[in-house]
């Protein structure tokens, strides 16, 4: 007679990977919050008006910008001294272009995510006899 009973992993492993997942986010929030706040602090360093080059980094940036203002950095977001209508053309676009990235990537894995699961569960039904 076999045994076909799934085993059931460790609590410990369960653990460590929680943990582990926990510190890697830490770190990779650290090290954006360090790229972020350079980038920013770079992008402003250039005198006169902020024009639509400029827009486009600091609307890209915008959205990344919220761990450090959560923990108290005051981080420049947005430019007063810029070109008026260019400059919020490219702030616009850098917004939109970050979300993109960001939520293309996101629905991305999910779809893949979604595609494995359902097709894990045809082959489950397909050992299983049914049609």
């Amino acid at each position: 007679m076999t045994d076909t009973q799934a085993k059931v992993a460790p609590q410990h492993t369960l653990l460590r990977r929680v943990l582990t997942r926990i510190l890697s986010f830490l770190i990779f929030a650290a090290i954006v919050g360090w790229i972020i706040n350079f980038a920013i602090h770079f992008a402003n360093k250039p005198a006169g008006p902020a024009g639509f080059a400029r827009g486009i980094v600091h609307g890209a940036l915008m959205p990344a910008a919220l761990p450090n203002l959560v923990i108290g950095n005051d981080v420049p977001i947005y430019a007063a001294n810029n070109t008026g209508r260019t400059y919020k053309l490219g702030y616009t676009v850098g917004v939109n272009g970050c979300g993109l990235i960001f939520f293309g990537v996101f629905f991305w894995r999910v779809n893949r995510w979604r595609k494995k699961q359902l097709s894990g569960g045809a082959q489950v039904l397909k050992d299983r006899g049914s049609p």
